[in-house]
């Protein structure tokens, strides 16, 4: 069965890779439109690859006109807050001016459907509370408002010209595909359960902790893990919504299990699943981090019908150990 082709901008990273698999196992033809400067060409592996820059204009509307795809999926972004503080000129310029250049592009050759890769971060994280669609945005740093300009973005271009989006906005990425044939490959890395894993590996010496004195059970930050498999699902469900009737507009849903782990907890769990001892260092807090972050994804459930299927926390450190450790 031949669906057609999916435009997939960032297509040889971390989610846009994972999810370019299941685009093909459910009948379409991911075309990956990458500048390599986070994504790997091996993970590049169910379609075409096209070199270039979402903010090119002309070679978006090439590839566009070449391909035909029927939709847009949109990963392409820097993504380390830390970063974002330090140089949010290159935040803004390249995820807000790439994703303006994109929605032209798409106008300008009557493609009228995108799926994009928001997140949590454009979230106030003043109450602990878990995290629904409606909770107040105030993005504590420019990656996270650059992800919220996008969203407005998204919303002015369905005004304006009929354009029909979904964003996701995801908690935190973790796993690998299952089947060992994609993992997460950042330079440098800054996720934590891949950074716990490197000193299980011998790759470093220890993980840091930053901070122990945070209002949780044993003091250190909790998060939302969620599985790359499973964010790759909501995408493709997303597919089929903006295919139907209630899928005009703009439309956003978060991503995530609705239960969290703590720093700790996940350095355990490594511990046990790796035999390994994983020395752990506590350090100083970093400005900005909230104690909770909780996905409420009851609407991406009840809309999408999406359910994850890896949501325990020892098979998504599984996954990704196995992925690391591959022969």
């Amino acid at each position: 069965m031949n669906r057609g082709a999916i435009l997939v901008t960032g297509g040889a990273g971390y989610i846009g890779s994972h999810t370019c698999k299941a685009l093909a196992a459910n009948g379409y033809t991911p075309v990956v439109f990458d500048n390599m400067s986070g994504g790997h060409p091996w993970a590049v592996q169910w379609g075409p690859l096209e070199y270039g820059d979402c903010r090119d204009y002309e070679a978006l509307v090439r590839v566009i006109r070449q391909y035909k795809p029927v939709a847009v999926m949109h990963f392409a972004a820097f993504i380390a807050a830390g970063e974002s503080v330090a140089d949010p000129g290159k935040y803004y310029g390249n995820n807000v001016g790439g994703m303006i250049t994109l929605l032209s592009a798409m106008r300008d050759t009557g493609l009228d459907k995108i799926v994009f890769s928001s997140t949590a971060a454009i979230f106030s994280t003043d109450s602990m509370d878990p995290i629904g669609e409606d909770r107040a945005q105030s993005p504590s740093n420019p990656y996270g408002a650059s992800k919220a300009m996008c969203e407005e973005l998204l919303r002015g271009f369905a005004a304006a010209h009929g354009i029909r989006s979904v964003a996701l906005r995801y908690f935190n990425a973790a796993g690998a595909d299952p089947d060992g044939e994609l993992g997460e490959a950042h330079e440098p890395e800054t996720h934590l359960i891949p950074l716990i894993l490197e000193v299980a590996a011998g790759k470093r010496q220890e993980i840091l902790i930053f901070g122990d004195d945070y209002p949780t059970p044993d003091g250190t930050c909790i998060r939302d893990y969620i599985h790359i498999c499973d964010l790759a699902e909501a995408h493709i469900l997303s597919l089929g919504f903006l295919n139907g009737s209630d899928g005009a507009g703009a439309n956003a849903f978060n991503l995530g299990n609705g239960s969290g782990f703590s720093v700790m907890e996940v350095v355990e769990a490594a511990r046990s699943l790796t035999g390994h001892p994983v020395p752990a260092r506590i350090v100083e807090r970093r400005a900005g981090d909230p104690p909770v972050l909780i996905c409420d994804a009851r609407r991406a459930r009840k809309t999408l019908g999406w359910r994850p299927q890896h949501p325990n926390l020892t098979t998504q450190i599984e996954h990704a150990w196995s992925w690391m450790t591959r022969a």
